[in-house]
């Protein structure tokens, strides 16, 4: 199981003396991604004015930076890190000694799925599988024929899309009265749902969290009938030209915090403590987007806003010495 490989650093109690001499130079890899950029930059100026360590920030993507990891150790600590996406190198890598894995960036992990707006929810508590929203196809009715119902289905190139496309035919949601809508990118998408959503309208669609679009518009995820088949998953729902797929839960995907092997033993005990313990819930960061989406800001600006607006959740991560040093950093 992953969480068996968690590198768990227990730590007596006792004053925090790290100094930038102890934690030494620290490399952060920044993601391409929203929720993965603010993070590392909350890790930054924890890391920095918490405990003194000397943090170089540099520019990655999962793929070429986990290998890079494994196979270089460089960079040190990649922040959120969706495993599940590198079935291959990963495991490898813990098999090594090459990686280990810190705590969950995203306790809750990387989640898709098909969602409804929480308003339709609300107002029809009974709603809470895919197969009872597709009986009801006036609830989510079709922009363009309101005698359908509409799913809106994710950007071309994604295999989200193709997932979805395959799901509707394995729950014959034609047959029951709907529209798969083809958004056309991923704008098209983000556009759909917010139009839709200032109507207050009823609409199904496929998105995942956390994201600064959900952050904004409260929705709920549907739930599905049977457990994930994680066979059937790759068998056909994953493959557009299988012609019979059959009704499946999307995965949840593990996002962790992976740091080299080389790092987590040469930096100090009070360190690797505090990358054990740090993560944050899917509602947190995706109103955290939310916020640097509608101020424009970066996501250096995001982390500041987050330990200074969020006090209750980051002061848990830390002892209380570190925390005071955070606060009179912001």
């Amino acid at each position: 199981m992953l969480a068996s490989t968690c590198l768990l650093v227990g730590l007596a109690g006792g004053a925090v003396s790290a100094n930038a001499a102890e934690c030494g130079d620290v490399s952060i890899v920044i993601h391409n991604v929203q929720s993965a950029e603010v993070l590392a930059y909350v890790d930054k100026f924890i890391l920095t004015e918490g405990y003194g360590c000397n943090v170089e920030t540099v520019p990655g993507d999962t793929v070429p930076t986990t290998t890079s990891m494994v196979e270089k150790g460089d960079p040190d600590v990649s922040p959120e890190t969706w495993v599940d996406l590198l079935p291959e190198v990963v495991p490898r890598g813990i098999k090594e000694g090459k990686i280990v894995f810190a705590a969950p960036a995203l306790p809750d992990g990387g989640v898709q799925g098909w969602w409804i707006p929480k308003y339709v929810a609300d107002a029809h508590p009974d709603i809470k599988t895919v197969d009872d929203a597709l009986k009801h196809p006036e609830l989510f009715p079709d922009p363009e024929d309101s005698s359908k119902g509409v799913i809106f289905n994710g950007a071309a190139g994604w295999g989200a899309t193709v997932v979805t496309a395959q799901l509707y035919k394995a729950y014959q949601a034609e047959e029951k009265g709907f529209r798969l809508l083809d958004p056309g990118s991923a704008a098209g998408l983000d556009g759909a749902i917010a139009k839709a959503y200032e109507r207050k309208e009823g609409f199904i669609t496929y998105y995942w969290a956390p994201t600064s679009l959900l952050g904004k518009y409260e929705m709920v995820m549907l739930g599905a009938s049977v457990p994930h088949d994680a066979a059937e998953w790759k068998r056909c729902i994953t493959n557009l030209a299988c012609p019979d797929p059959k009704v499946n839960a999307w995965p949840v995907d593990k996002v962790y915090t992976v740091v080299t092997k080389e790092f987590a033993d040469r930096t100090t005990p009070e360190v690797m403590e505090y990358l054990n313990k740090r993560g944050w819930s899917n509602e947190t960061v995706g109103k955290l987007m939310a916020w640097e989406t509608e101020n424009q800001a970066t996501g250096e600006e995001g982390a500041k806003h987050f330990l200074e607006e969020s006090k209750d959740i980051w002061t848990k991560w830390v002892p209380a010495e570190v925390a005071e040093k955070v606060k009179a950093a912001l």
